[in-house]
């Protein structure tokens, strides 16, 4: 299929270039020293991805321990409640750890492994990255520091247990709004003073080359498990389908599995208290091409062109950009990227969990809101939404703050 010039058969092929760019997009904004690094490990990735051995073990791994593949449930009475449209969720919930995030830590310490690090390094913000490289980290018999904002450490209590009884070694991060991109300059920085010794496993597709690429390669398997089970379910594929996007790693696995298809794919950002700059998380929906963190992207930036501070009641969403490749689908039109605001996702957490049995974490939340929006919308038809993960790190927050709808 041809989009806008673009040929999606042969997509994976050419994005990212060889220079890490989808489009004007991604690249690595690094120190010498630290892009002498980004290339140890692009060499790294691109050897062991075609070798027999790594792709059977990660695949022993995804069976054997992770529980894939994760199903697809239809959503039978949330369904109804919203009118004609059919709704089914792709369980990412159900992957060990509760989330889509181990997909990716499992590959990128088999990498490091391969490579002679004796340690692994992650940014965290909701925590389950955090949560995942600290199971791939016990998993492989490796160290493991995980940098961790402390208003994020406050909301989500359960996930820092979790990590610290999995031998992980939280460090909280207290400067700026200690939260999410806090945490990712944390991690940089210690990851600039080691580098030869350890990998900075980034947690989602930003960062530089070759992290989105690779983030996004291990997280396929999202969508080309979804794509086969829904046509072996309805006999053939979704109308549409939805994820949410903070830096993107569930939505560019899940969305990789669609591109090449006659399908509209929706991509849900945080409006958080509303479209006030500081409000909100939605970089693709009111930012500006910028650089941060080794990758040039759509990003919301402050009156001195730096990251703006942002906000969301999912704090695996507020992040003050977006993945190269989102920008890049973003400018060229294939993906839609909407948002939905905190109302909205909470309404959207009970209704699932009243309707369907299904606790989503507040991230996936934003999926379920937008899909139901999307519902009216459409009339009929069907909608896959990615259900990134489950809520049990969430449900303290949600009812401290909002109480039981």
């Amino acid at each position: 299929m041809k989009f806008n010039g673009i040929d999606f058969d042969t997509y994976f092929k050419n994005y990212p270039d060889a220079n890490g760019y989808f489009g004007k997009y991604g690249g690595a904004y690094v120190s010498d020293d630290l892009k002498k690094a980004m290339e140890e490990i692009t060499e790294a990735y691109f050897t062991i991805c075609k070798s027999r051995r790594f792709i059977d073990e990660l695949r022993r791994i995804r069976r054997e321990f992770q529980g894939r593949p994760t199903p697809i449930s239809h959503l039978e009475r949330l369904s109804s409640k919203y009118g004609n449209v059919q709704l089914y969720a792709k369980r990412e919930d159900l992957n060990h750890t509760g989330a889509h995030k181990l997909n990716h830590c499992m590959g990128e310490v088999l990498l490091a492994k391969y490579m002679g690090k004796k340690k692994v390094i992650a940014e965290t913000g909701a925590g389950q990255h955090g949560v995942a490289m600290a199971t791939a980290a016990a998993y492989f018999g490796m160290e493991c520091d995980i940098y961790m904002g402390s208003v994020d450490i406050k909301k989500q209590a359960p996930n820092v247990a979790r990590m610290k009884i999995l031998g992980a070694n939280v460090v909280e991060v207290t400067h700026g709004l200690a939260t999410l991109k806090e945490a990712v300059d944390s991690a940089f920085e210690a990851y600039a003073k080691d580098y030869k010794n350890c990998i900075y496993c980034i947690g989602s597709v930003v960062g530089p080359h070759p992290f989105p690429m690779m983030v996004r390669d291990f997280q396929s398997v999202v969508g080309i498990e979804a794509r086969e089970q829904f046509i072996d379910m309805t006999g053939e594929l979704p109308d549409a389908i939805v994820a949410c996007v903070g830096g993107g790693s569930n939505a560019a696995g899940f969305f990789s599995g669609f591109l090449n298809d006659p399908v509209a794919i929706h991509g849900v950002e945080p409006l958080g208290r509303g479209a006030k700059l500081g409000d909100h998380a939605a970089s693709l929906s009111y930012g500006t091409e910028g650089i941060m963190h080794g990758f040039n992207s759509i990003m919301l930036k402050d009156e001195n062109g730096e990251p703006a501070p942002v906000y969301s009641v999912a704090s695996g969403l507020d992040y003050p950009s977006s993945g190269p490749e989102h920008a890049f689908l973003h400018d060229l039109g294939r993906v839609t990227y909407g948002v939905a605001d905190d109302e909205e996702t909470i309404d959207a957490f009970f209704d699932l969990s009243r309707m369907e049995g299904i606790i989503p974490a507040i991230e996936s939340a934003h999926a379920v809101a937008y899909a139901l929006k999307l519902a009216k919308e459409m009339g009929r038809g069907s909608i896959l939404i990615n259900l990134s993960g489950r809520g049990d790190k969430d449900m303290d927050y949600v009812i401290e703050n909002y109480g039981i709808r």
